[in-house]
């Protein structure tokens, strides 16, 4: 391991746990870091590297949210649950689908995620919540389920996408959507771990310095969070998603012309 490419994947993970402990999409910094930086090392090392050491920022945030925020727990622990069963099993599925495929689908979601938040000012800015009941508890099942599953396969915009569905579906603010997706996150990334670390996929004397930053940015990104509170989440949920819409247009398109 060599200093030169310790110090820039500590300041990455910093980085990324500082953003996704507020909204998400830490992957979306993280990830590119650790391909830009170890080149050598193969594409499922590097992302087991990843959850690893993203695992622990986003206990850090979960943990700083549960202590402030009043999470509705009958629902976040059923659909932590089956997002952990189904984040496995789309993980084991990545051989047969690939990810070119998600591309279209996926930018053609968050294109209406984006369009659905600008239309509706009011979106995420009252917590209204819905009464728990056989409805919702099926909604949250189906929800851990659905995204569980697509972060094991593919995984970019799981924090947005889970920020989406819990204001849409169980009327909470940005802030404490962005409190329950953290909960739901770490079950998806515990799942991921629990194919990458039997497998050897984990780059320890490098993910572990990247733990300790990740846990100290998601620290100060929770607290900036709540500081801030739903106004800034909306605005960091509105930015977040317009880079993904960016990014995997850039992917779809490039690959395109690239034919």
């Amino acid at each position: 391991m060599q200093a030169i490419e310790l110090l820039p994947l500590v300041l990455i993970a910093f980085s990324a746990g500082l953003i996704d402990a507020a909204v998400g999409g830490g992957g979306l910094i993280q990830v590119p870091g650790l391909f830009s930086t170890l080149p050598q090392h193969t594409p499922s090392t590097l992302f087991g590297t990843n959850k690893f050491s993203s695992v622990f920022g986003t206990g850090m945030a979960a943990w700083r949210y549960a202590r402030k925020i009043d999470i509705a727990w009958k629902l976040v622990i059923p659909a932590a649950l089956t997002a952990f069963a189904f984040s496995f099993i789309g993980a084991m599925a990545v051989s047969y689908i690939p990810p070119a495929w998600m591309r279209p689908l996926v930018l053609a979601m968050l294109l209406f995620m984006l369009g659905y938040t600008l239309r509706k000012k009011d979106f995420g800015a009252l917590h209204r919540p819905s009464h728990i009941g056989r409805r919702e508890l099926i909604i949250a099942l189906a929800i851990g389920g659905a995204i569980g599953f697509y972060d094991g396969l593919f995984g970019p915009g799981t924090g947005s996408f889970l920020i989406f569905l819990f204001i849409r579906f169980f009327g909470f603010d940005f802030l404490r959507a962005s409190s329950a997706a953290k909960i739901v996150n770490v079950a998806t990334n515990l799942a991921a771990l629990a194919f990458f670390i039997p497998a050897g996929h984990v780059l320890y004397h490098y993910a572990i310095p990247m733990a300790v930053a990740n846990i100290a940015g998601a620290f100060f990104g929770a607290r900036m969070a709540m500081r801030g509170g739903t106004t800034l989440i909306r605005k960091l949920f509105i930015g977040l998603v317009s880079v993904l819409i960016a990014k995997l247009a850039w992917d779809i398109f490039g690959t395109l012309l690239a034919r």
